[in-house]
């Protein structure tokens, strides 16, 4: 049970948090210094907003410190491997006008639509993931705030009525492993949770959001590591879970989440869209030759993030998928769910560096050579996809790292600038971007330290 004193301490608690929050905001000034890194490199470190005017040289190295990683919506729900901010509205605004068509070909939890949004250009977001292009659904979506407010309080009143009768079970979705990663009676609480939001006769946008918030806490309340992307129960961890945790993490997301969406509102243009794509694909994109203006985006690495084992506690929970996850994996790029037949033999993509490594691999492991040359095929066909959508003389901007396969690194960045000269667009520039925050848990020999950004033109 929660409180209404409980839920009140919640209330103060997100007020404080806010207020710390617009604090720092208002008192960052842009700094621009010169550092070097422990390997002895010199970069350039910028704290907040990126001057659009920065100017850039071939293999410059920078450190970008975010301050805005979770304002606006792009706070609601944790997802792995996100821009952050400042870097696309740097290049939105560096490369693109208002009411431009921006796509983002790997959009993931939307970062790109937001930032499109404030800066008042239309976008279009393409996920191959039915769970991610939820999350940018809502994350882009304007609410009412008078419906909001109604609705959140309605919610939260229903909360400190939590009670287990039989009405419940039919809320409980059956999946794998359930009772391992779920207490008994947090399922119950995710239960009523899932029946409260149901059961409200509100608009679909709305009912969303409190599903994407419900969303967020699933990971948090049940058994496995909050940040381990293979979704794992690690005994030596000590997590504690205890009864009213689901309910209490709830009321306190639900009303951090509803700020962020006032403040996106504040912010939403009038004339501008957001289109969340369900029938495109990376590699198949539903748009006519020449339609975008500027496209940007941060696609998947080779094996770093297996999405839908990262969010199935959250897919199963929200009836995304209620089987095997396989189906789904294959449809990724970067996926390491492959095929015997696919891997007896070599396969090589015609870029001598990558293709020696291939090599290499293939000698030790077979199925992570294909894996790497699946990879880059597969970047290959949005590659082309994305010039052909793209208008003449616009840019593209990639942002991406290195992998280590098996003892060898994939200069990932080099290859596609091959890749993309070889398929219609002209390499204007490209520059690293270091990473000081990993947001989940990765071996220290697979992770990945430096984003490097490449600046490409279509002829």
């Amino acid at each position: 049970m929660v409180s209404s004193t409980t839920i009140e301490q919640i209330r103060k608690k997100i007020v404080q948090k806010n207020s710390n929050l617009q604090k720092k905001l208002q008192n960052r000034l842009v700094n621009i210094s010169q550092i070097t890194n422990s390997f002895g490199e010199t970069l350039t470190r910028i704290d907040g907003e990126i001057p659009i005017d920065l100017e850039t040289k071939n293999n410059d190295r920078f450190l970008f410190i975010s301050y805005e990683q979770t304002r606006y919506t792009h706070g609601i729900h944790k997802y792995p491997a996100k821009f952050f901010p400042e870097l696309p509205r740097w290049l939105i605004k560096k490369y693109s006008k208002e009411n431009n068509i921006i796509l983002d070909p790997f959009g993931g939890s939307g970062t790109t639509s937001i930032e499109s949004l404030l800066n008042k250009r239309n976008s279009v977001s393409v996920d191959i993931d039915p769970f991610a292009q939820f999350v940018a659904k809502v994350k882009t979506t304007k609410l009412d705030n008078e419906e909001l407010e109604i609705y959140t309080n309605l919610l939260i009143e229903k909360i400190t009525k939590f009670k287990i009768t039989s009405k419940l079970n039919k809320f409980i979705p059956d999946f794998p492993y359930r009772d391992n990663w779920f207490n008994k009676e947090i399922i119950y609480e995710l239960a009523y949770i899932k029946k409260s939001i149901t059961e409200l006769d509100l608009s679909q946008e709305l009912k969303n959001f409190f599903l994407i918030t419900f969303s967020s806490i699933i990971r948090a309340v049940s058994n496995a590591d909050n940040n381990c992307t293979r979704t794992v129960i690690r005994k030596k961890l000590n997590k504690q879970i205890y009864p009213s945790l689901a309910l209490t993490k709830f009321v306190e997301n639900l009303l951090l989440y509803k700020s962020r969406i006032k403040e996106f509102n504040r912010y939403y243009p009038i004339n501008n869209f957001v289109e969340i794509t369900t029938d495109s694909d990376a590699r198949d994109l539903k748009y006519g030759s020449e339609y975008f203006d500027f496209a940007i985006t941060s696609p998947p690495y080779i094996n770093a993030v297996d999405y839908p084992r990262t969010h199935q506690l959250e897919i199963y929970w929200l009836e995304i998928e209620n089987g095997s996850l396989t189906p789904l994996k294959r449809k990724h790029i970067g996926t390491e769910s492959v095929i015997i037949k696919d891997y007896r033999n070599l396969h090589l993509i015609g870029i001598n560096e990558a293709d020696k490594i291939m090599k290499s691999i293939y000698k030790i492991d077979k199925r992570r050579a294909y894996i790497v040359y699946r990879f880059f095929t597969d970047m290959e066909k949005s590659i082309q996809e994305v010039n052909r959508t793209l208008k003449k003389d616009c840019r593209y901007a990639i942002v991406i790292g290195n992998n280590t396969i098996r003892g060898h690194n994939l200069e990932n960045w080099k290859y596609l600038m091959e890749i993309a000269s070889r398929n219609g667009f002209i390499v204007e520039k490209y520059f690293g971007s270091e990473i000081i925050k990993h947001f989940i848990k990765i071996k220290r020999n697979e992770r990945i330290n430096t984003d490097w950004v490449i600046i490409l033109r279509k002829k």
